[in-house]
């Protein structure tokens, strides 16, 4: 099992309508196709959002982000709205494997 830690720079006075529609239309829906999304967060400055999934491996993440991305929906409903909320070019996407004594699991 391993998490996805994503960072996202967000653009000036975006961060709370960033983080309605991550939590009001983008979760859900990622939820939806199956996705483990286990935390969200926005930063002091409200200027990065950070959410974290996990996977149960590679061949999972693969699956899903085929499932995601890769349909009419994402692409021409969803993505189109993102460049106008976030710097996706300053996306950030770290890999994490818990130690044997993490809580996350």
């Amino acid at each position: 099992m391993f998490f996805e830690l994503r960072v996202y720079p967000l653009k000036p006075g975006k961060s709370q309508e960033f983080a309605r529609y991550m939590d009001e239309e983008i979760i859900p829906y990622q939820l939806s196709k199956g996705m483990t999304v286990l935390a969200s967060f926005l930063n002091d400055a409200e200027d990065t959002y950070v959410w974290i999934r996990r996977f149960a491996d590679e061949a999972e993440k693969e699956a899903l982000y085929d499932a995601v991305y890769n349909n009419d929906y994402w692409q021409n409903e969803v993505s189109p709205k993102l460049p106008h909320l976030m710097d996706r070019a300053g996306i950030e996407v770290t890999i994490l494997k818990a130690t044997p004594r993490s809580f996350m699991q």
